[in-house]
């Protein structure tokens, strides 16, 4: 388990990544080559992370394997879900926030490259900090 400031220090490389790609290639191409791009931005940077992991959806004790996919998780701790749409929609918001409780992860991006300036399309969610960590971090 990585403490707070760990978890934002990878934040903030992940938007980092994602400026940086955006910035390269512009807006205006399939999500997948943005994931790609992404990845690639992140191996430079020699972030580890799985592209396209399985997310199973467990009931009553059974992990069910129901196509779930996300689209990045890096170092373990920080799910990013990418768009390349013309306007973010609520369900899209609400993806991530069921992918963060899945993964057990705390910090999410959704991350819309479709933007002319990538800052208006970058949306970061926060889902239930370790008690102790938010505790930390409020004083």
């Amino acid at each position: 388990m990585k403490n707070l400031e760990q978890l934002e220090a990878i934040a903030t490389q992940v938007v980092d990544v994602a400026l940086c790609v955006h910035r390269e290639l512009g807006p205006g191409l399939l999500e997948s080559a943005y994931e790609m791009a992404l990845c690639r931005e992140l191996s430079l940077r020699e972030l580890r992370f799985e592209r396209q992991k399985a997310m199973p959806v467990t009931y009553k004790g059974v992990a069910l394997d129901c196509g779930y996919r996300i689209d990045v998780l890096v170092e373990d701790v920080i799910v990013i879900e990418l768009k390349a749409v013309d306007e973010l929609a609520p369900v899209h918001a609400a993806q991530l926030f069921t992918y963060l409780k899945l993964a057990d992860c705390h910090i999410g991006f959704l991350i819309n490259f479709n933007t002319r300036l990538l800052k208006n399309g970058i949306k970061r969610i926060v889902y239930k900090l370790p008690e102790e960590q938010a505790a930390k971090h409020r004083v």
